[in-house]
């Protein structure tokens, strides 16, 4: 292995290179190493010293799995104070990203030099933290507070030219390295020693409110305002101190702890989109213009692929043609493409058949019609006898059986499930269903379709709602029980948002429509099942009312006016079936509310886990932030429990299945890894 940090000198300039792949990242290696060149450098009596990383990055921050353990000097606030106290001149020639820690070290340097389109910014407060090493002090003597503010409290990246336009970096130039050997050293003060920024309480008071409205129930965006506003009011020592403060106080909360496990998690299910084996994706069918299917089929002809959209009639081929003009046209109207642009890309992307008839050879056909097991099995009778045997058959089915689905095909091994989720060019969750005799080489050509879609791709069994939906229907059924015994949508919906999800279930449902669910209810049999606790209520909705959602104008809330409304209506079925099962209703407490609902998420999570639905715990955390609305801060369902104890959520879990052993059960596993002393994340 190479040295993390190398050192050069060619006549009057020293060369340090920071090698620690993939990202650079500042490990405990890189630092010491930056301060053994730096001197040596020095004692050398070099003019200038060049300041560069390996690779393609310069550095991406910090490495997070040293937060789990006490800091080691010497720390990266450290070593960035020696580079702008150096006696010799630093020159940053940023070959790549600098992020976090990476912009830190460049910010502390006299002279900036950016490659063309590197990323830059500092992130931290999106892993539950802020910059430590000086950023919320020396950004702002830079930019200004307004930009400093936007660039942190949000956690945004820019390219090398909107840095250069901030004042962040000098110049962008084709090769910084060789640049930054004889570019001139501007007569200025270091970063530090600058004026402090003027104070702007609007700016300060507009990212308060934009923290407020985007990253609720986070404490680092706000710590981090407070700390940018402080460059204009403190001693820039002062500022440090109170940085360095803050950063130590975050470094160990639970929220920084969630925000890195859901990092390293996205880690490892990007991983499995580089595996080799089966064919890389150029060419695809996708059957069903809809609303999901032309957003399927719309990304992959993002990704560069050529799509045949297929339809049933006509009429269906037009309204497919129609759904994927509006999707260009929405492109347009935010600035991502030109029309002129959409249009040649529509052109050159897309064809729309009617039937199944001289369907061209594709690598993979994508199914997306509504749920019903009988015509999901007419699509792929029609394309298996259309397409040759090497196309890979997915089905996007939300629920249904892969493997029943799969009946029949003649060579099976080339079938999966694919379940994107609405908006599917938008939405970054893909769960990757391995049927019975799904082939390796078909996953591994799935895993790497979703990578080229930059999808998190989660592999899950085959069972009824795979890992999202059999949650969500747990998580749903636990809501509708406690209507039955007291609460209300509008109360439940409210403890919800309040624990961080984006929205509460009955909202969830009124944006999805409530016959999605009646429908799945039905297929199930809920009415006559003795194993669940049954409630009539949103059955009585859909069935006696016909409130469907926002798409009826009324659903669990009434729409007068566009804006949600508790409902009358509503409110009377819930009081008539609790009068039915002869429950005296009580009040809910949010945090009863928010307690019950987790509990049945995280319960239903270690069912999955037990019955190997799921490869890891990780998985599930991913699948109900990226594709349900849990809070990321929060880590996912089986992090907040592990993080809390298992031992205690055990206790809970046992006490609310001894009060409603038809609503709440508890697992084996979990039982078995409280009794090992096991989380798990060690399954």
């Amino acid at each position: 292995m190479s040295e993390p940090v190398r050192l050069s000198i060619e006549g009057s300039v020293a060369r340090i290179v920071i090698d620690n792949p993939p990202v650079n990242a500042t490990a405990l290696a890189v630092r010491q190493g930056l301060v053994s060149a730096l001197e040596a450098a020095i004692a050398a009596g070099v003019a200038r010293i060049v300041l560069t990383g390996a690779g393609r990055t310069f550095v991406a921050g910090a490495d997070a799995r040293e937060f789990d353990a006490p800091p080691q000097p010497p720390l990266l606030a450290d070593v960035v104070e020696r580079i702008e106290q150096s006696p010799v001149p630093v020159v940053a020639a940023l070959n790549g990203a600098a992020l976090g820690g990476g912009l830190e070290i460049a910010l502390a340097c006299r002279l900036r030099l950016a490659a063309p389109g590197i990323a830059v910014g500092l992130p931290e407060v999106t892993l539950g933290l802020v910059p430590g090493a000086g950023g919320t002090q020396r950004l702002p003597r830079l930019t200004g507070l307004a930009a400093a503010l936007s660039l942190i409290a949000e956690g945004r990246t820019i390219d090398a030219a909107q840095a250069e336009r901030l004042g962040i970096v000098d110049a962008v130039v084709s090769d910084p390295a060789e640049a930054a050997r004889t570019h001139p050293i501007p007569a200025r003060p270091a970063t530090g020693a600058l004026p402090p920024p003027a104070a702007d309480n609007a700016a300060v008071e507009a990212a308060r409110a934009q923290a407020r409205r985007r990253m609720a129930g986070q404490n680092a965006p706000p710590e981090a305002i407070a700390l940018v506003d402080a460059a204009a009011h403190f001693p820039f020592s002062e500022g440090l101190a109170r940085e360095r403060a803050t950063f130590f106080a975050l470094r160990n909360s639970d929220q920084a702890a969630a925000l890195r496990h859901v990092f390293f998690a996205e880690r490892a299910a990007l991983a499995r989109t580089r595996q080799p084996g089966g064919p890389d994706i150029a060419s695809a069918i996708v059957v069903g213009g809809g609303t999901m299917g032309a957003a399927i089929a719309y990304a992959l002809a993002g990704a560069g692929i050529t799509v045949t959209l297929v339809e049933s009639d006509a009429a269906g081929t037009a309204r497919a043609r129609d759904n994927i003009g509006r999707l260009y046209a929405e492109a347009v109207s935010r600035g991502r493409t030109s029309a002129a642009a959409a249009e040649a890309d529509c052109a050159a992307r897309f064809t729309f058949r009617t039937g199944y008839d001289g369907l061209p050879p594709a690598d993979i056909a994508i199914e997306a019609v509504f749920e019903d097991l009988a015509v999901k099995r007419q699509v792929f009778a029609a394309l298996a006898a259309a397409l040759p045997q090497t196309t890979i058959l997915a089905t996007n089915t939300s629920f249904l059986d892969v493997n029943r689905i799969a009946e029949g095909l003649p060579a099976p091994a080339r079938f999966l499930g694919l379940h994107f989720f609405s908006p599917a060019h938008i939405m970054k969750l893909l769960e990757v269903i391995r049927g019975r005799d799904t082939a390796p080489e078909t996953l591994a050509a799935a895993l790497r379709l979703a990578g080229r879609l930059k999808k998190i791709p989660v592999l899950a069994g085959v069972c009824d709602g795979f890992i999202g939906n059999r949650i969500l229907t747990r998580y749903r059924q636990t809501c509708d029980v406690m209507l039955l015994a007291g609460a209300l949508p509008a109360g439940v919906d409210a403890a919800m948002r309040g624990f961080g999800m984006a929205m509460g279930p009955y909202e969830v449902q009124d944006l999805s429509g409530l016959d999605i669910a009646y429908a799945n209810r039905k297929r199930l049999g809920w009415r006559t099942r003795t194993d669940i606790r049954y409630v009539a209520i949103a059955d009585r909705i859909v069935e006696e009312t016909g409130r469907l959602g926002r798409k009826t104008g009324a659903g669990w809330y009434d729409y007068a006016g566009g804006r949600a409304t508790p409902s009358a209506t509503v409110e009377a079925i819930v009081a008539e079936e609790s009068a039915r099962a002869g429950i005296v209703r009580r009040p809910f407490a949010a945090g009863e509310i928010v307690a019950r609902a987790t509990a049945a998420m995280i319960a239903e999570g270690f069912a999955i886990l037990e019955d190997g639905i799921a490869e890891r715990a990780a998985d599930i955390d991913l699948v109900l932030v990226h594709g349900y609305g849990f809070p990321r801060w929060r880590g996912g369902p089986m992090h907040d429990a592990a993080r809390g104890g298992l031992a205690a959520f055990l206790a809970r879990l046992e006490a609310l299945a001894a009060e409603d052993p038809l609503t709440f059960s508890v697992p084996g596993l979990l039982r078995r890894l409280v009794a090992e002393g096991r989380s798990p994340d060690e399954i």
